[in-house]
């Protein structure tokens, strides 16, 4: 975001705004969108690429997205400024589900330098929990101009958009619905996806979901489908690839944070978790997996200070089944959260060591049946000569102990693309 070289008689006016969707429609990209295309045709310069923050995915007020966006406009004078705000907000306040009571938009306006504050500010709303007074304690600090619609909660991710740094980035071209078409059924032909996932995989990536496309939504919003890439050149490739059999608005590319594990914090044991952050913690399996109402997988994580409760939920699919087989004494890397109820939801493991499995078979009779026991510490009965045999202290003394060959290997495991969270980076991108 350096402009050293910017002309010092225009104006750099950084522009973020978040909150304007709702559960029954709208998307803020879109709204960013028919924004960026609005200054163009009045005259504004818009320069670069539109960014997508992807926010905390825990954070108890988040958007349907968490995602705040942010470009930037390049003016040749303070009347331009005054007039590229004013179309801006006139478009938030028309564009945004002003009636859903959950919607509270906020627009941030910026002409400063992004400062280390303003990015530290921006990673902690990735990696904890920032209140709106926080953000606009900042903003009136850095001087940004801010604009709250109702309560305003948008502040938060708009100012984020801004000043958040991306070492790692990605890239994501959204196209975009005739609004005639809102709540129909998206026409996009299947074959196509499969077919561009076959050419432009692994530059494009979770386009399909065990054999599914997973690039459509499923909410009434004007997103009619993502293509998510390592660069501009390869999601536009993917785009000219898929076939659909309704009318496409418009489209365009972001420059984004997702898929990056931005959202992790690496932390050294399980006493420093708190609710509603996301890490990378190592440990060991306490409890063999279960399998509770709803299909969803849990078990117990352990190190030298404390424990706690891991997740793999049902919308995981195959992820489960590795999940099933670890036991006790395997040893993790796990990437997840911390949500409601103080439970780690897995993204993604590295099991870095499996322990050693036996089980106990009850001893043979001298006629080749294995026997059968006679009750706890009662001894064993031949169910086909009738023979005894008594123990002395505990049945495991006499019982065969014999090792259980492992169903899973170490490695890396994650859950699949229709449950990955738009920040947890896919093992693709190594």
């Amino acid at each position: 975001m350096n402009d050293n070289n910017l002309d010092s008689d225009l104006f750099r006016v950084y522009v973020g705004l978040d909150d304007t969707d709702s559960a029954s429609g709208m998307c803020t990209t879109y709204i960013c969108s028919v924004i960026m295309d609005q200054l163009k045709s009045c005259g504004f310069r818009v320069d670069g690429p539109p960014r997508l923050i992807r926010l905390n995915p825990f954070a108890p007020h988040k958007t349907r997205g968490n995602g705040g966006v942010s470009f930037k406009m390049i003016l040749k004078s303070r009347k331009e400024v005054h007039e590229a705000k004013k179309l801006i907000l006139d478009l938030v306040e028309k564009l945004s589900v002003m009636d859903d009571p959950k919607t509270n938009p906020g627009v941030v306006f910026y002409e400063g330098e992004i400062t280390p504050e303003l990015e530290d500010y921006a990673r902690r709303t990735i990696r904890t929990i920032v209140t709106q007074e926080e953000a606009e304690k900042l903003a009136q600090k850095i001087g940004a101009e801010i604009f709250k619609f109702k309560k305003g909660r948008g502040v938060i991710g708009s100012l984020a958009a801004i000043g958040c740094p991306l070492d790692d980035v990605t890239y994501e071209l959204l196209a975009y619905r005739d609004p005639t078409n809102y709540g129909t059924q998206r026409k996009v032909d299947a074959d196509s996806v499969l077919e561009m996932n076959q050419k432009t995989y692994p530059d494009t990536f979770d386009n399909i979901d065990d054999g599914y496309m997973a690039i459509t939504p499923h909410t009434p919003c004007p997103v009619l489908y993502g293509i998510r890439g390592e660069s501009p050149e390869a999601v536009e490739e993917a785009h000219k690839l898929v076939k659909v059999t309704e009318p496409v608005e418009s489209f365009r590319v972001f420059l984004t944070n997702q898929h990056t594990d931005m959202h992790l914090q690496k932390i050294d044991s399980i006493d420093q978790m708190k609710q509603f952050q996301c890490y990378i913690i190592q440990g060991t399996v306490k409890t063999q997996p279960m399998v509770i109402e709803g299909g969803h997988i849990i078990f117990t994580l352990e190190d030298d200070s404390g424990e706690i409760e891991c997740a793999a939920y049902e919308p995981t699919k195959k992820f489960r089944d590795v999940v099933r087989k670890l036991a006790p004494g395997d040893q993790l890397v796990v990437c997840g959260g911390i949500g409601n109820k103080g439970t780690l939801n897995m993204e993604k493991i590295e099991i870095t060591d499996l322990a050693k499995v036996c089980e106990y078979l009850n001893p043979l009779c001298e006629c080749g049946k294995r026997m059968k026991s006679a009750g706890k510490n009662k001894g064993y009965k031949c169910p086909k000569c009738g023979s005894k045999k008594s123990v002395e202290g505990k049945d495991e003394e006499i019982r065969e102990k014999r090792e259980v060959k492992r169903t899973i290997s170490k490695g890396f495991y994650e859950v699949p693309p229709s449950a990955r969270r738009h920040l947890s980076k896919p093992l693709v991108r190594g």
